[in-house]
């Protein structure tokens, strides 16, 4: 679903946005998910919410201050998108986004404080996706 909703949002609007606010917002997207992708290493990065048997928690870089950033990032960079061209279709792929992603971040929370003793410290000091918010 995720990977579905990103390509049709790309394929019914422009990619970069023309509205320096929402282009604004697509940077921040990219600088989150690359800033994510390389805290965590980009060898050990997958698309899957399974945890992996060689993973370490992660709690520095973009993770002291929220859990899944690499969501965090495709949220607001698909916002920025849907933003950019308003719909009601690309409004409802981005709930569609919203749900699946929340879906699989409650999922990955279970397997990882079932796999991290510290995990669960780990959940009170931070947020999911909005620092200080979510």
């Amino acid at each position: 679903i995720q990977f579905g909703v990103l390509i049709v949002l790309a394929l019914t609007g422009p990619i970069l946005a023309m509205n320096p606010v929402f282009l604004a917002m697509e940077i921040a997207a990219v600088v989150l998910g690359v800033w994510a992708i390389l805290t965590v290493q980009v060898n050990k990065v997958s698309v899957l919410p399974d945890v992996r048997a060689d993973g370490v928690l992660v709690q520095h870089g973009p993770y002291r201050w929220i859990r899944h950033p690499m969501y965090a990032a495709v949220l607001l960079g698909a916002l920025a998108l849907v933003l950019n061209a308003p719909s009601l279709f690309r409004w409802v792929l981005f709930v569609m986004l919203v749900v699946d992603l929340l879906i699989k971040l409650h999922y990955e929370e279970g397997l990882l404080a079932a796999s991290y003793p510290a995990y669960r410290a780990y959940m009170g000091k931070t947020q999911r996706i909005i620092p200080y918010v979510y």
